[in-house]
């Protein structure tokens, strides 16, 4: 009889699809170190003054100038100084260190960078709880387009990359 091996297949099926899933909540450890946590090596992280003389002197590729160029920021610094980020559209990445999709993001945006006039802010999903609420984030790997006051003026999930995202934005 077929069934019992058929059985076991979708089984195994559904087990690996939920365990490569996100979206789901549940916690899983996280082999990555915890410095992962923070914006990825390769991006900018730094404000507008700070990349122009960063590149002079360090000679920097395009991903890693100024926001014009696209930026990489967290929400301490992009709150620290929003009118930094004027003229490009800013999107709130909400991040969460053990899901593998964002892990995955993350990466693609380390090797590929910010696409030009995108300033992305990470935001810990796990954490940044009034952040969601404000916004109507219900799961990890979303991202939220904001105006220069904050309004709210796109949302959705899982761009694998700066230039998926940038192609999001209105």
């Amino acid at each position: 009889m077929r069934t019992r091996p058929m059985a076991l297949a979708v089984a195994s099926l559904a087990a690996a699809l939920t365990l490569a899933a996100c979206g789901t909540g549940t916690a899983t450890s996280d082999p990555t170190p915890a410095a992962s946590d923070g914006p990825s090596a390769g991006v900018s992280t730094s404000s507008p003054a700070e990349s122009s003389s960063a590149e002079s002197s360090a000679g920097a590729t395009a991903e890693s100038s100024a926001p014009a160029d696209g930026a990489y920021v967290t929400r301490a610094e992009y709150e620290a100084d929003p009118a930094a980020y004027e003229g490009s559209k800013v999107v709130y990445f909400f991040h969460a260190s053990w899901c593998s999709s964002c892990r995955a993001t993350e990466k693609a945006i380390a090797e590929t960078g910010v696409p030009a006039g995108l300033t992305l802010v990470k935001a810990d999903y796990d954490s940044d709880t009034e952040l969601r609420q404000r916004y109507g984030v219900t799961t990890q790997h979303t991202f939220v387009q904001v105006g220069p006051d904050g309004e709210r003026l796109g949302i959705w999930t899982g761009s694998p990359d700066g230039a998926a995202i940038l192609a999001e934005t209105v």
